[in-house]
C-alpha cells in the first residue's frame, strides 16, 4: 500500500521498488528493523556494507506523582495510540515509591472503548490468564494491566511499571540502558525529554535511533 502510495504522490518511484522472498543481490546499502536477534543475523549477513539495523527498542515514561490530570491524559495517547505496538509507544512507567495508580487509571479512563475491539480484548484476555496463572500480582481497570516487571518491552494491553527512589539513580539506569529506549516521556526530568502527549509526534528531522537516515543516503 505505501510504495503504491509513493507511486501516486511522485511517479518517479515506479519500478524504483523491488519486492523479492529470495538471497539479496547487487545492493549499495541497507536499512533494516527487526527484534534484537535478527538484527544479529543482518549485521553477518549484511558485513562489509554501509547500514542503518534497527534493533528493539520501548519507550518510557517517567512520573512524579504531582502530573496535572491533562498530562495523564496526553500519557494515555503515548501508550495507547497504534495498540502500543510502536517503539515510540510508552511501555514502562518509572514511579515513585507509594505512587497512587488509582490517578493514572482515572485520567486514562477515556481510552475504555478500546476493550471492544476483538483482537485487543483478545490480547487482553490472553495475558491476564497468564499472568494470574503464573500468580503474579497486577493491577488492572478492565482494560489496561499494569505489572511491575524490570523489562521494558510490555505485551499489548499491559504497561510495565518500576519503581524509583533516588532521582540521579534513575538518570544513571536510563543512560546505561540508552540503547533499548527510543522515546523517555517526563517533565522537568531530563533534557531530551518528550512532552506527554508528544511520543507519536516527531519533528521532522527526531530521527530513529538518532541516526540521521538521509545524511546516509547522500554519503552511499
Amino acid at each position: 500500500f505505501l510504495t503504491k502510495y509513493l507511486e501516486h504522490v511522485e511517479p518517479g518511484f515506479k519500478d524504483k521498488v523491488t519486492f523479492t522472498e529470495g538471497k539479496l543481490e547487487n545492493f549499495d546499502a541497507v536499512i533494516a528493523t527487526g527484534s534484537n536477534n535478527t538484527a544479529r543475523y543482518f549485521e553477518y549477513y549484511f558485513k562489509g556494507k554501509p547500514s542503518i539495523i534497527r534493533k528493539n527498542r520501548n519507550s518510557v515514561a517517567i512520573l512524579t506523582g504531582e502530573e496535572p490530570l491533562e498530562d495523564l491524559k496526553g500519557l494515555s495517547e503515548d501508550i495507547f495510540r497504534y495498540f502500543g505496538l510502536g517503539c515510540r509507544n510508552v511501555s514502562k512507567l518509572f514511579v515513585p515509591k507509594g505512587y497512587d495508580f488509582d490517578i493514572f487509571f482515572k485520567a486514562i479512563y477515556e481510552w475504555h472503548p478500546i476493550i471492544n475491539i476483538a483482537k485487543y480484548a483478545n490480547n487482553y484476555d490472553y495475558n491476564k490468564a497468564v499472568f494470574l496463572m503464573s500468580e503474579f500480582n497486577i493491577l488492572e481497570n478492565g482494560f489496561l494491566m499494569l505489572k511491575e516487571d524490570l523489562s521494558y518491552s510490555s505485551p499489548i494491553a499491559t504497561v510495565f511499571y518500576e519503581f524509583y527512589e533516588e532521582r540521579e539513580e534513575l538518570k544513571r539506569k536510563l543512560h546505561q540502558d540508552s540503547e533499548d529506549i527510543q522515546c523517555i516521556v517526563s517533565k522537568g526530568f531530563l533534557e531530551d525529554e518528550v512532552q506527554f502527549g508528544q511520543t507519536q509526534n516527531p519533528a521532522l528531522d527526531d530521527y530513529a535511533d538518532n541516526l540521521d537516515t538521509i545524511e546516509f543516503l547522500l554519503r552511499i
